[in-house]
């Protein structure tokens, strides 16, 4: 009788039936402390959380690896990276598995059971998809059904139940099978306050909202737009500082998944007609996370978006920020300077309040006292004074530095110089020998001093307080294991300038290419940026009231390398793309 199709009470050995290469012998322990070991080397697991698990294995058995996953203490992908990595084994997405299943004959029921999945075949061996590849049942039971050997391959848990699901089942996804157990009623009546209140309390929605916020997790996504539009609710997840659309609930469960979300950011679920802002704090995929949510009355319903702030995953150092050994120096003398403003310029989403954050940890120690005033606190920096503006009570940037400047501090961060009040008292602050750190909305470096002056901020002022303007991009980095190196047209050089920055040998440049890590063949971001240093020949233009294409000539005389000229050198070092940097900036 066929082993896969009933209930089993045979059990092969992994010697009879998989490669040599593949034999797990997975339930000893010595696999998973090394499995252990690779999530903590890692950084993807706390030691508090690891010790809480050593204690319920004590008392329920099972290995640590799964336990961690069940307990929702390590993400599907980081497991699964690790696993892979420990084992040795080919890490493989879904969406790089055939279209149709290969001709294996095995119970739906068995593979739900057991998350596996199998996607290939020859006539000596079957490939089997696993998410646990330390339990050797599923292999075995597999290899005595169809008397081949099987060749394991690891990857994410509800991508083989997906998989499973387009295979053999009726082709419907997870957020699918959610939607289907809710019942015909889910749309209800919008204007039914507690009907609403009710159906987003409903188990189905909440697994619906928290699916929506895991895959968002799982796929590195910042943010998450909900947006209803006439026949459609539309779900966008912003992955390294580009959009692309998800799977999203039907159209009847707008009002349930909206609701649903500003329940969890303790809005006001009856206020549909003005905008509302929220916070969620949760845990997912083992990761603490602040949402940030906003919603926005639109035509069709609320729009609303979820800014992911990952308090873990954040590392506030110079060089990951993509600051280069040439860079680094000139910008510290700045940032070292004992009172004076420095500037952080881009618009929104350019990283500028990391980049603030990674100064403020650098100058961060006993001997100096450092007050930041936000909108909002993204996150809290021990040792430093953090105030949290809130413009509703009077307690804005500018009533908040007034306070400042009594509680005798050396370092000032000011979220963002919004008007010149504030700008004025930051000036000030200056001026009395405090060191000021702020933010601008500026395209360029030089455009910082324009916007100041266009501000009414006097210019003797400027030229006296200003020490330095960096302004920054964030590009998407290529995925390095995968990237493929090409050779660039001659005319190609020649457009972008490219022999001036390596005027010798050969020049090479990068494809981003797809894999098992990302879609895209981009994975996380880095900075393109260029800095303005004040000099005595651009305070005299100042005075003069030069226009900012004169300031920026100068600067460049003076050495100032530009936005562009830093990406295409991070393009040229395999870093990023010619493409991104053109998607984010223009040749000076």
């Amino acid at each position: 009788m066929n082993a896969v199709t009933t209930e089993h009470t045979q059990h092969a050995t992994a010697a009879d039936v998989l490669p040599d290469d593949q034999k797990t012998n997975g339930r000893h322990d010595g696999l998973d402390e090394r499995i252990v070991d690779a999530l903590l080397r890692r950084g993807r697991l706390k030691d508090t959380d690891l010790g809480r698990v050593r204690r319920l294995q004590d008392e329920s058995g099972g290995s640590i690896a799964s336990l961690l996953a069940r307990l929702g203490m390590v993400s599907e992908r980081d497991l699964a990276e690790a696993s892979a990595e420990v084992l040795g084994l080919p890490l493989i997405a879904a969406r790089d598995c055939a279209d149709t299943p290969p001709a294996v004959q095995v119970s739906i029921r068995f593979l739900k059971q057991h998350h596996v999945c199998p996607i290939g075949e020859d006539a000596e061996s079957v490939d089997l998809l696993v998410a646990d590849a330390q339990d050797d049942y599923p292999a075995e039971a597999v290899a005595l059904a169809t008397g081949r050997t099987v060749r394991l391959r690891i990857g994410l848990r509800s991508e083989i139940d997906d998989l499973i699901e387009r295979y053999y089942g009726s082709g419907r996804s997870a957020m699918g099978t959610i939607v289907e157990n809710l019942s015909d009623e889910s749309g209800g009546d919008e204007d039914d306050v507690e009907h609403l209140r009710d159906l987003a309390s409903e188990a189905p929605v909440i697994r619906l909202v928290n699916l929506v916020i895991q895959r968002a997790v799982e796929a590195r996504a910042s943010d998450i737009h909900v947006e209803p539009f006439e026949n459609r609710l539309k779900v966008r997840y912003r992955i390294d500082g580009v959009l692309e659309e998800v799977e999203s609930p039907p159209a009847n469960l707008t009002a349930a998944v909206i609701s649903r979300i500003k329940i969890l950011a303790r809005l006001n679920i009856a206020e549909r007609r003005l905008p509302q802002d929220g916070r969620i704090m949760l845990r997912v995929q083992g990761k603490e996370l602040d949402l940030r949510v906003s919603t926005v009355p639109t035509a069709h319903g609320e729009s609303v978006v979820m800014r992911i702030l990952d308090r873990e995953s954040i590392v506030f150092d110079f060089h990951s920020l993509g600051f280069t050994n040439e860079f680094l120096p000139q910008f510290k003398k700045v940032l070292e300077q004992p009172h004076g403003i420095l500037l952080v310029t881009g618009p929104t989403g350019s990283g500028k309040t990391t980049t603030l954050y990674t100064a403020l940890s650098q100058l961060n120690t006993p001997a100096v006292k450092i007050i930041t005033v936000e909108d909002p606190v993204e996150y809290q920096l021990v040792g430093v004074n953090q105030i949290q503006a809130k413009p509703a009570i009077g307690l804005d940037f500018a009533q908040a530095l007034r306070s400042i400047v009594r509680q005798d501090p050396d370092i000032i961060m000011i979220g963002e110089m919004r008007d010149l009040e504030t700008a004025r008292i930051a000036i000030q602050s200056a001026l009395t020998g405090h060191l000021v750190l702020s933010t601008l909305h500026t395209n360029n470096a030089a455009g910082g001093i324009s916007r100041l002056l266009d501000m009414g901020v006097e210019d003797y002022l400027l030229t006296s307080t200003i020490n330095g303007i960096l302004a920054q991009r964030l590009v998407r980095r290529i995925e390095s294991a995968h990237a493929e190196r090409y050779e660039p047209l001659p005319e190609v050089i020649a457009e972008f300038g490219l022999r001036k920055l390596q005027p010798e040998g050969t020049i090479y440049l990068w494809r981003p290419k797809p894999s098992a890590l990302t879609p895209t063949g981009y994975l996380g971001r880095t900075t393109i940026m260029e800095f303005l240093v004040m000099s005595d020949a651009l305070r005299r233009l100042v005075m003069q009231r030069a226009g900012m294409g004169e300031l920026e000539t100068a600067a460049r005389a003076e050495g100032m390398r530009t936005m562009y000229e830093d990406g295409l050198v991070k393009a040229l070092q395999g870093l990023t793309t010619i493409e991104e940097v053109l998607r984010v900036c223009t040749e000076a």
